[in-house]
């Protein structure tokens, strides 16, 4: 399995949060930290989701807590059978106590390291999100983390936030630069706001859409897509969660892939949405065709290397034969890895 939208603070576990608040004397009453990691169940909008993120962000302002959390994630990705992911946090909002975000960058990687050298078969790398809404001199200082580590732990570039109130076209100047500079970058687009986004996502140079599930709503915009083979980062739960969808039947994954689009399953935030990679796959009721193409994609759509890439579809291949429990059929199995 591979899992290219994953938010490092949307994904830190309850029990290193409950560690960490121990540890900087925050006082929370037993049963706080989950209630306030896991995404409400009157969640109406992707700014009520977004809540979930300030006990994380407040958590994750030292070296140690970065390095852990780096660590503890990519440690649990291991052992959940993923081959590959890349993890995605916005160092912006990690310099409350001191760190530059280079050295927030540096934290995070550091521990990602260590879990992979843990946990053999699996790799990840580091994507940097700028911030809708953020100060444009936090998302320059972004930008230039992403070019100074590019190849060293860092992949891309992003852009995350309230979508709805931030259109793309507001960080044109930010990311023509980072193509001119041979940064690659997906962008957070169709999933608070409609096929409009993604326009001027694509507009922008992207080389992928984070999320995307809106663009269905706009024929010619399905075209473009397929004909640009532009991956579209899809994540069910959190969709479903935020409102871009109104129930998973409606999830237009199956429809994208019989138009020929690079669609790809993610989970988002693992701890807010309360869900894993293999749940996503498991609720979307996917036939083994479906799955393997959507792996297929997951592995095109990698910013690696080429080399890389096709080291990765090995794995995967070899790997398709492992037989994973099936909800809807508990005496048998279906093949996700």
């Amino acid at each position: 399995m591979i899992d290219l939208h994953l938010h490092l603070d949307g994904s830190l576990s309850p029990g290193l949060a409950a560690a960490l608040a121990r540890e900087q004397g925050l006082a929370l009453a037993e049963g706080e930290i989950e209630a306030r990691l896991g995404v409400p169940q009157n969640c109406g909008s992707l700014e009520d989701y977004l809540s979930c993120f300030q006990l994380p962000v407040q958590l994750l302002q030292s070296w140690e807590a970065l390095s852990r959390a780096g660590y503890d994630l990519a440690r649990r990705l291991g052992d959940q059978g993923l081959l590959y992911s890349e993890i995605r946090f916005a160092p912006q909002l990690h310099t409350q106590q001191g760190l530059s975000q280079s050295q927030a960058v540096e934290a995070v990687w550091s521990g990602v390291t260590q879990a992979m050298g843990e946990r053999e078969g699996f790799s990840a790398q580091l994507i940097l999100c700028c911030m809708r809404g953020g100060e444009e001199a936090a998302n320059w200082e972004t930008f230039q983390a992403a070019q100074r580590f590019l190849g060293q732990g860092v992949c891309a570039l992003d852009l995350a936030g309230a979508e709805a109130s931030y259109p793309v076209e507001n960080y044109r100047a930010l990311f023509t630069q980072a193509r001119e500079a041979g940064v690659p970058f997906t962008l957070h687009a169709g999933e608070a706001d409609g096929p409009q986004s993604v326009w001027g996502a694509l507009e922008l140079g992207a080389s992928r859409i984070g999320h995307g599930v809106r663009a269905m709503a706009d024929p010619a915009l399905v075209e473009e897509l397929a004909r640009r083979q532009i991956p579209l980062e899809l994540c069910p739960t959190s969709n479903l969660q935020t409102r871009a969808v109104a129930s998973l039947a409606d999830y237009p994954v199956k429809e994208y892939l019989r138009r020929g689009l690079r669609a790809t399953l993610n989970t988002d935030n693992m701890t807010v949405s309360r869900t894993t990679l293999r749940e996503e796959y498991e609720k979307l009721d996917l036939t083994p065709r479906e799955r393997d193409q959507l792996l297929e994609n997951a592995v095109a759509a990698s910013f690696l290397p080429p080399a890389a890439k096709v080291a990765l579809g090995q794995r995967v291949r070899e790997r398709r034969g492992l037989w994973l429990p099936c909800p809807a059929d508990n005496e048998g199995g279906c093949d996700l890895t």
